[in-house]
């Protein structure tokens, strides 16, 4: 590829790793964590090292066709799991708002306590407790959002 060629797609060694590889390794260590599988069993399953788990994870790595199939056939989700939410150019009828929320919800699932989260949420089965939870969360939001600038944190009294 000549210098002046463009990689659509594609990340590079001085711009870091393709959004789109970054989203299906995200889309890799979500599924992965929620069966509750380390990144060592994963990387058994495939005849990888857990390193190479971590760097496709990462979106450092990019992961082949074939390797991607053979992830979601472990995984139990088909190949198109991967792709879903991947962000999309705004058309004129959507807002760029919806992607930017959209974004910012899955950048908080791909995290540990975001994915936590998410999983003991919905293993609440009673409708009430989960309103009651719904509107700590919002209230607590919403404190945060408009209270008051701290100085540092908060110390216990004693």
């Amino acid at each position: 590829m000549g210098q002046s060629a463009r990689r659509v797609g594609g990340g590079s060694p001085e711009l870091g790793p393709s959004p789109v590889d970054m989203h299906v390794g995200a889309r890799i260590r979500m599924r992965r964590k929620v069966l509750g599988y380390s990144q060592q069993t994963l990387a058994n399953a495939l005849g990888l090292t857990f390193q190479q788990v971590q760097k496709y994870e990462r979106g450092t790595n990019r992961v082949s066709a074939s390797k991607l199939h053979q992830i979601g056939q472990f995984l139990g989700v088909p190949v198109a799991y991967f792709f879903e939410g991947l962000p999309q150019p705004p058309t004129v009828a959507e807002g760029v708002a919806g992607d930017a929320v959209d974004r910012e919800v899955q950048a908080f699932v791909a995290t540990s306590q975001g994915l936590e989260l998410v999983v003991g949420f919905a293993r609440i089965a009673d409708p009430r407790l989960r309103a009651t939870i719904l509107e700590l969360v919002k209230a607590a939001a919403a404190s945060t959002a408009t209270g008051p600038m701290r100085r540092g944190p908060r110390r216990p009294s004693a």
